[in-house]
């Protein structure tokens, strides 16, 4: 027996164990929830990935530095917003780690037990004097419903328009577990790892390393399968945390039949959070889905539909419901990978519009029924071998340029 189960209104709390709380501590201007905490009664396995940026936020290089003496004994994340607490050179370091021992101090927990996360605007200080008064509070306020997991997903929020979480629940034979979920991101996405974060929680029994082999199996099919302006943030961060607490049997390797069940389900669930990032990219009006299939790898695809995704021209003709079709083909002759263009064969949904490199059935009026759709999915036959890849996108907007411009302000 086996099934994966969507749980509504599932999230970071839906694992057992797990508490979380979100609350406005003062850091955005707007008064709205700005600081997000993960609690785990039970000490937890942890593994995460970070930005590949040479630019890293202090958060991403303070939890680095933990998670290489301490990943099997992680209590708790806290989480701002308003701040990325990026740039900001020693000051900006010290802050993180003062984050996280205040944190550690409400929770009663030992030194080098709790990370941090931080996202907003790059360059200023952390208001660390707010985040700490406003920690007995949050503290105070943990929860295991799913409001406060709500809560704290609010809490992560910069330009999102809408709080991100997802859970399922695991049953085989052996046993149950849990995976629950919650990211941020809207712009500045174009996850290289290994301003988005994410925080998954299982009550599985999992030891370390199969834990951070099982975060690894799953990012390219998701975190590293979007984009939306194709911008890798200094903050990027996917945390994984695994308490212990199910009835399901250990898995102790990265190999096995429930090893490959886990990897499944937190495929799904980070996939599933992936897409949503980009269903809220900055100013979106429409879902972009590019299939390339007949690479003759699937890092070739993956470059082929990168590059699609990535071109301000293919994005922008998609805002403009402008099927034109040259820009798909021109981004994916310079995306580096091995192509004829005499054998491309190109959809617009179920719209042939390109076969063998020349025009097919060029139909506007159609291809203008398939743009207005939201959800548009663009798919590229290389006919050179069995690669194949799947990245989301979203158009580029007016709203983008005009969010972006007055960030700061």
């Amino acid at each position: 027996m086996l099934e994966i189960l969507d749980v509504p209104d599932g999230g970071i709390t839906t694992p057992a164990g797990y508490q979380a709380a979100g609350l406005a501590a003062g850091l955005k201007r707007s008064g709205a929830r700005d600081l997000a905490l993960v609690y785990s009664e039970s000490p937890c396995n942890a593994a995460a990935v970070f930005t590949t940026n040479r630019v890293k936020a202090a958060p991403v290089l303070y939890d680095q530095r933990v998670l290489q003496t301490n990943a099997s004994a992680i209590h708790a994340c806290l989480i701002n917003s308003g701040c990325a607490n990026a740039c900001t050179g020693a000051p900006g370091l010290a802050a993180s780690e003062a984050m996280a021992r205040h944190a550690e101090h409400a929770l009663h927990l030992a030194e080098n037990s709790a990370l941090v996360m931080s996202t907003g605007v790059i360059g200023q200080q952390l208001p660390l004097d707010k985040i700490t008064a406003a920690l007995p509070a949050l503290a105070a306020a943990l929860s295991g419903d799913s409001e406060a997991g709500l809560s704290a997903a609010q809490g992560i929020m910069t330009t999102d328009t809408y709080a991100k979480s997802y859970a399922v629940r695991v049953h085989t034979a052996a046993g149950s577990f849990s995976i629950g979920g919650m990211a941020k991101g809207s712009g500045m996405i174009h996850p290289n790892m290994a301003t988005m974060l994410a925080v998954l929680t299982t009550d599985a029994k999992v030891a370390a390393p199969a834990l951070d082999a099982a975060l690894r199996a799953c990012l390219d099919s998701s975190f590293h399968a979007i984009t939306v302006d194709g911008d890798t943030s200094t903050n990027d961060t996917v945390l994984v945390l695994a308490n212990g607490r199910s009835d399901a049997p250990p898995i102790t390797e990265p190999a096995g039949e429930l090893y490959e069940t886990f990897v499944t389900a937190l495929q799904r669930v980070a996939q599933h959070l992936a897409q949503e990032i980009v269903r809220d990219g900055e100013g979106a009006t429409h879902l972009v889905q590019i299939d390339v299939r007949g690479a003759t790898s699937a890092a070739d695809a993956k470059r082929v539909a990168k590059a699609i995704a990535n071109s301000l021209l293919v994005k922008t003709a998609i805002y403009g419901h402008d099927a034109n079709w040259g820009r798909v083909l021109c981004a994916a002759g310079y995306s580096g990978a091995e192509l004829d263009p005499d054998q491309v064969d190109l959809w617009l949904g179920d719209l042939h519009i390109v076969h063998e490199g020349k025009p097919h059935e060029i139909d506007e009026e159609r291809a203008l029924d398939i743009l207005a759709r939201y959800e548009v999915t663009i798919t590229v036959d290389l006919h050179l071998g069995t690669g194949e890849a799947t990245v989301w996108t979203s158009d580029l907007t007016h709203r983008y340029v005009d969010i972006n411009a007055h960030y700061r302000t």
